[in-house]
């Protein structure tokens, strides 16, 4: 996947370069996530150094990808300098059924915009990108988890309440 002109910012796929920066913005995303289950108290650095381990090998997984925007270099501090905004897809391949044909369901994952970046069309530049990739592979579902300030643009782009309800367990 090139990068894309016109319709908004110049999305491309990220390469090893940017795993400082991807490290970067997922912290952020649990900062601003906030409250104990997301940022527990108990919780130390160690899952950064993991994070760009898991990053590294995933980056050319077929059934990952992730699409970044760069900073416009315009400004001075460090994340002007790096990336505006990531998003993180997968796909996972579960039995078919009657309301899953061929069971491959995407998860958008780590979605995430730098602060002072927010309301220039990032997000809608990479979820489009990141649906024509989904629709490319034949994923029968796409599932994510919307904040409130996000899920009015997932509406837009078909999103719609998900009829599963979600239970988790922690070993």
């Amino acid at each position: 996947m090139g990068q894309r002109k016109g319709n908004g910012p110049a999305v491309r796929q990220a390469v090893e370069y940017d795993l400082v920066e991807l490290v970067r913005l997922r912290a952020l995303l649990f900062e601003n996530l906030g409250g104990h289950f997301f940022s527990p108290a108990s919780a130390d650095d160690d899952w950064l150094d993991a994070l760009a381990v898991v990053l590294k090998e995933q980056l050319t997984a077929d059934a990952l990808r992730i699409l970044v925007v760069d900073g416009d270099g315009d400004g001075d501090s460090d994340s002007d300098r790096g990336l505006a905004a990531c998003r993180i897809a997968t796909i996972e391949q579960r039995l078919p059924g009657p309301h899953l044909r061929n069971g491959r369901i995407g998860h958008v994952i780590g979605v995430v915009t730098d602060p002072s970046y927010r309301r220039r069309g990032h997000s809608r530049s990479i979820m489009r990108s990141l649906l024509d990739w989904f629709e490319e592979r034949e994923v029968a579902r796409v599932d994510l988890y919307a904040s409130a300030e996000g899920e009015p643009l997932y509406r837009e782009l078909g999103f719609t309440n998900h009829p599963d309800p979600a239970l988790y367990w922690r070993p």
